[in-house]
C-alpha cells in the first residue's frame, strides 16, 4: 500500500475530500520524507516547513466546515508541493541559486505561484537549480549539485532538477519548474516523471526570474499526466502583468484528455531525431513506445524534421544574448550582492552574449540567429500539415553521472539537442517514462503545434493508461 507522500495529485485530493488523511498529515509525510532522504539527494534549497503546517492547518479548517464548497473553489486545496527557486514568493527567499540574490526576500509573488496559491495548495519549499537555469544538470547550482533518486552518483537533469527530483523521491505531491530548452523536459526524462512544457505564452512569466525571455516557459512536474493536466489548467491563461501571455481561452485539460482517442491521429517520427548519437537502450525504449501507440491505434508517419544539431547555434546565440540583457539589472544596488557573487556559468553566458550584441557582431551572430529561428519555426509548420504528434526521444542517453557535465563546455545544449528545436519554436512539449534502461528511466517526449496541449497530454495519458513505468519509483 502507498504511503501518503507517495500518492499522485488525483489521489491525494480524493484522499482528502473523503476525509482518508489530512492536509496536515500529508504535509508531515512529506517533510518527513524530506528530513529521511534530503541529505543525499539535496533537492531543497529552503524549506517552508512551519509556513506549511500553517497552510496545512488552514486547509483541514476548510475542509471541516464544508468539503464541497471547499475543493470547488480551491482544486489544490491541502496539496504540498514543491517550487523551483527561480519563481518570487512574497516573502520567502529566492535566490535562482545564485550567490548574487542569496536573502534576496521578493515584494512580491509571481503569477504562477500565485495561482497556485489561491488553489489551496501548501508550499513545502524551493528547489535547488542550475544558477539562473543556466545548465542541465543541476551540478551549476551555486549552493550544491543535486542528485537522482534512481542513483545518487548521477545527476537528475536540469535546470528544474530539485524540482524533478523531489518530485520522483516523493518528497512533494507535484512541483513547479520552468523550461527555456529543456530544464522542464529533461529532468523529467532522467527522472522518470512527467514533465509538461506549455506553448510559449500560454503560462504567465510574471515573477520567474528571467533566463531568455523569448523561450521562458513554466510548467509542472508530476507524477502522472492527469496531475500535469489539472496544474496546467490552473496556472494557464493571460495576465496582465506579462504582454507575451496569450489571451486564449483555457480549456478544461482534465476533462479533455479523458475524452481524448488516438483514432485518426497522425504521429510524425522525425528521422532526424533518431539519427543522432542515440544510446542503444534509449533507443529501444522509444522505438517500444512508439510500437506501443500504433497498436494503440495511432497512425506512424516517418517523416523529416531538420537536423536538430542546427538548434544548438540557434539557440546558445539567442540564450546567451537575452542573459546579458537580463543580467544587465542584477548591478548590486537595488537588490542583490555585488557583481563579484556571479558564478563562472553566468559571467561565461553575460561575456558571449554581449559580444553577440555588440556593433558590428549584431547581424552576423545575432540577426542571423533570428533568421534560422524563423526557419525551424517554417520546418515545424510544414511538419505539422501532414502530422498531429511528433514523437521522439527527450534525451539522448539516460542521466548521466555527476561530474561530466564538466568535460564540455556546451554540455547542456549537447543534452537538450532533443528540446532546443521544439522551444525555439515556442511549442507545447511531455515527457514521460517510457521505459528503462540499465535501471534508469527513459523519457519519450511528444509534441504538438502550438495551444495543442489537449492533444499533446492526450496521447501521453493514454501511454500511461496503457502502461506501468510512470508508477515505478526510485530504491530510495
Amino acid at each position: 500500500m502507498k504511503k501518503i507522500n507517495e500518492l499522485n495529485l488525483m489521489e491525494a485530493a480524493e484522499g482528502l475530500k473523503k476525509r482518508e488523511f489530512s492536509s496536515v498529515e500529508i504535509t508531515k509525510a512529506c517533510l518527513s520524507q524530506i528530513e529521511r532522504y534530503d541529505r543525499k539527494i539535496k533537492a531543497f534549497v529552503t524549506l517552508t516547513a512551519d509556513h506549511a503546517l500553517e497552510r496545512a492547518k488552514e486547509a483541514d479548517e476548510m475542509i471541516s466546515e464544508d468539503k464541497e464548497k471547499a475543493f470547488e473553489k480551491y482544486p489544490l486545496l491541502g496539496i504540498p508541493y514543491a517550487c523551483k527557486d527561480n519563481y518570487s514568493t512574497k516573502g520567502i527567499e529566492t535566490t535562482a541559486s545564485s550567490n548574487i540574490l542569496k536573502g534576496y526576500i521578493p515584494p512580491y509573488e509571481s503569477t504562477v505561484t500565485a495561482r497556485v496559491k489561491a488553489a489551496g495548495a501548501v508550499l513545502l519549499g524551493k528547489t535547488n537549480m542550475d544558477a539562473f537555469a543556466h545548465g542541465s544538470s543541476t551540478e551549476t547550482s551555486d549552493f550544491f549539485k543535486t542528485a537522482n533518486p534512481w542513483d545518487i552518483s548521477r545527476v537528475p537533469g536540469g535546470s528544474s532538477g530539485g524540482s524533478a527530483a523531489a518530485v520522483a523521491s516523493d518528497m512533494c505531491i507535484f512541483a513547479l519548474g520552468s523550461e527555456t530548452a529543456g530544464s522542464v523536459r529533461g529532468p523529467a526524462a532522467w527522472c522518470g516523471i512527467t514533465g509538461m512544457k506549455p506553448t510559449y505564452g500560454r503560462v504567465s512569466r510574471y515573477g520567474l526570474i528571467a533566463m531568455a525571455s523569448s523561450t521562458d516557459s513554466p510548467g509542472p512536474l508530476t507524477k502522472s499526466v492527469e496531475d500535469a493536466a489539472l496544474i496546467l489548467k490552473l496556472i494557464a491563461g493571460n495576465d496582465p502583468f506579462d504582454a507575451t501571455s496569450s489571451p486564449s481561452e483555457v480549456p478544461d485539460y482534465p476533462a479533455k484528455i479523458e475524452r481524448f482517442g488516438l483514432k485518426g491521429i497522425r504521429i510524425g517520427k522525425p528521422r532526424s531525431y533518431f539519427g543522432i548519437d542515440l544510446e542503444t537502450g534509449v533507443r529501444e525504449v522509444v522505438e517500444n513506445t512508439i510500437s506501443k501507440y500504433e497498436k494503440l491505434g495511432a497512425e506512424i508517419i516517418d517523416m523529416d524534421l531538420l537536423d536538430p544539431k542546427y538548434s544548438i547555434a540557434v539557440y546558445t546565440i539567442l540564450q546567451r544574448s537575452e542573459v546579458s540583457s537580463n543580467l544587465a539589472r542584477l548591478d548590486g544596488i537595488r537588490y542583490g550582492q555585488d557583481r563579484d557573487a556571479f558564478g563562472m556559468e553566468a559571467r561565461k553566458r553575460m561575456m558571449l552574449g554581449a559580444y553577440t550584441l555588440s556593433s558590428g557582431y549584431y547581424d552576423a551572430y545575432y540577426s542571423k540567429a533570428q533568421k534560422v529561428r524563423t526557419l525551424i519555426v517554417e520546418d515545424f509548420n510544414k511538419a505539422f500539415d501532414r502530422v498531429d504528434l511528433i514523437i521522439g526521444p527527450t534525451m539522448p542517453s539516460i542521466a548521466l553521472k555527476l561530474g561530466e557535465s564538466e568535460k564540455s563546455p556546451m554540455f547542456g545544449e549537447l543534452m537538450d539537442v532533443l528540446a532546443e528545436p521544439s522551444a525555439i519554436a515556442g511549442l507545447p512539449g511531455i515527457s514521460i517514462n517510457g521505459g528503462f534502461s540499465n535501471g534508469m528511466p527513459v523519457g519519450v517526449q511528444i509534441l504538438g503545434p502550438q495551444f495543442t496541449e489537449t492533444k499533446v497530454m492526450g496521447a501521453a495519458n493514454i501511454f500511461q493508461k496503457n502502461s506501468k513505468f510512470h508508477l515505478q519509483k526510485p530504491n530510495l
